[in-house]
């Protein structure tokens, strides 16, 4: 429907993949199967996401994809607070994590009522 690589949404998710790859080098090599994957790939679901959503016909399909880079944000998030409770990772190394979260958040639900109130089919 766009070209993916000029939305605000997918820039800022690619973004947060690069600073989740910077975080996760620093835990423990036991979590690289567990929380260290886990927390990658919930990441990487979003910007993925977006361009999948992005590349369908039907509004209604782009609109499913940008829902499901919606929930791997609160997956991410989820993730990333069981690495601080487990005391993988601190809450100051935690915190930039949250605002990139609810800025992303924000510009996806932007986006989906985009999509909603357009006439494209």
């Amino acid at each position: 429907m766009t070209n993916y690589k000029k939305l605000e949404a997918w820039k800022k998710a690619m973004e947060m993949v690069k600073a989740v790859y910077m975080l996760t080098k620093t835990f423990p090599k036991e979590e690289i199967y567990a929380l260290t994957s886990q927390i990658k790939r919930a990441a990487i679901s979003v910007p993925a996401n977006i361009a999948e959503g992005s590349g369908r016909n039907y509004k209604k399909d782009t609109i499913q994809f940008l829902h499901i880079s919606r929930g791997s944000l609160y997956e991410l998030e989820t993730l990333l607070n069981i690495a601080v409770m487990v005391e993988i990772i601190s809450e100051p190394e935690f915190e930039p994590f949250t605002g990139m979260i609810d800025e992303s958040v924000k510009i996806l639900n932007g986006l989906i009522n985009y999509y909603e109130r357009s006439t494209l089919k």
